[in-house]
């Protein structure tokens, strides 16, 4: 069984009523809803409980750590950001969803400034397929039709992705790279963009299809990080 914890910040449902409307039991409670039918072992984390809600045991007990956060960037303590580093590399996988691409743990997986347009106008997204084979589109159509979504546009300033899942079209003409795949140590990432807090879009079938794939895929492999440093030699070294 795969250990879920999808963290969120949880700071727009305690201040705007329209995201509360739309999410009642909060972002995070909404993501773990559809996870728990999958085989998922489900728990949430956010920013207003003890240590921000990822503990040392809590990331120890985690294969897979969701990440949405928008308004509060700032308030993520360096020591959570180095404590979840560290777990990624180790193999810990990593889903950012939406405005987590400007996360301080992100921005430090990603090395640049992970920047972006952006637009509120309640404008129709299209997310095509544009990796059919990959495992996160298993199940997918050939898009994804979003009514309304805020508008994210290149140019995204990130790394260029391992593999590009999906591409994004707005209705005001722009397209953006939304959903990139990264490897960082033994740890796999995979950010995918929509989930803008005014709109039902987690509440969206094919939305929820492809964070339930992304677990999946950004489960660790059964196996011990790498070992580093001064090693001994395997054979014997003619020289000595």
């Amino acid at each position: 069984m795969i250990n879920v914890t999808v963290w969120n910040e949880n700071q727009h449902e305690k201040k705007n009523e329209k995201v509360r409307e739309v999410y009642p039991e909060g972002i995070h409670g909404a993501i773990a809803s559809f996870l728990q039918h999958e085989d998922y072992n489900i728990k949430t984390a956010t920013l207003d409980e003890e240590e921000q809600g990822l503990t040392a045991e809590v990331l120890e007990n985690t294969d897979v750590l969701l990440w949405w956060g928008h308004i509060a960037h700032d308030q993520v303590e360096e020591e959570i950001v180095e404590r979840v580093t560290q777990r990624v590399l180790d193999g810990m996988g990593l889903i950012v969803l939406h405005s987590g691409h400007f996360s301080k743990i992100f921005k430090k997986l990603m090395g640049t400034s992970c920047d972006l347009k952006w637009r509120e106008a309640d404008e129709k997204e299209r997310i095509w397929v544009v990796d059919p084979s990959h495992p996160i589109a298993e199940g997918l159509g050939e898009y994804i039709e979003l009514e309304k979504e805020e508008m994210y546009g290149e140019h995204f300033d990130i790394p260029t992705p391992d593999e590009l899942v999906f591409v994004s079209w707005f209705e005001g003409g722009e397209v953006f790279r939304s959903g990139c795949t990264f490897k960082r140590g033994s740890g796999k990432i995979f950010y995918f963009r929509p989930g803008h807090e005014t709109y039902p879009t987690y509440h969206n079938q094919d939305v929820q299809k492809v964070i339930k794939n992304a677990v999946k895929w950004a489960a660790p492999v059964d196996r011990k990080r790498p070992v580093y440093g001064n090693a001994k030699p395997l054979e014997l070294i003619s020289a000595n």
